[in-house]
């Protein structure tokens, strides 16, 4: 028997990458950073199966973003027991803290960036490798 509607294929892959595109994906992987997680984890989920340097860029940008989120969260974690037991003297630490993180995710974002753009693999100091 067929089928009256027979379902369409599955979606296939876009075409690879040139060098040029996979060059300027994964550095757009790197500075999406500024803007926080969600730029990385968009660019790495559409292009990782379309260029190698994008998979592994977009993926050590990801981590980035995940451990920055993390220290955000654990610092205002920290903050709520913190600050009631200091009179509200640790809040003036977390925010200088709370910018501290920013600042170095803005930084290392936009190093990443100015390195991918030139074709060389950047690694980030610190990170939590949590996707491989």
């Amino acid at each position: 028997m067929t089928d009256a509607n027979p379902q369409p294929n599955a979606p296939q892959p876009g075409a690879q990458l040139t060098t040029v595109e996979d060059n300027q994906w994964a550095s757009f992987a790197h500075l999406g950073g500024i803007l926080w997680i969600l730029p990385s984890l968009i660019i790495w989920l559409v292009f990782k199966d379309r260029g190698a340097f994008t998979n592994t860029e977009a993926k050590e940008a990801l981590n980035f973003q995940i451990t920055l989120t993390i220290a955000q969260v654990a610092l205002f974690i920290v903050g709520l027991v913190l600050t009631p037991l200091t009179l509200g003297l640790f809040a003036f630490v977390q925010t200088f803290l709370s910018f501290a993180i920013w600042a170095v995710g803005l930084i290392f974002s936009i190093i990443g960036f100015t390195k991918a753009k030139d074709g060389n693999h950047y690694r980030y100091p610190f990170a939590i490798r949590l996707i491989k």
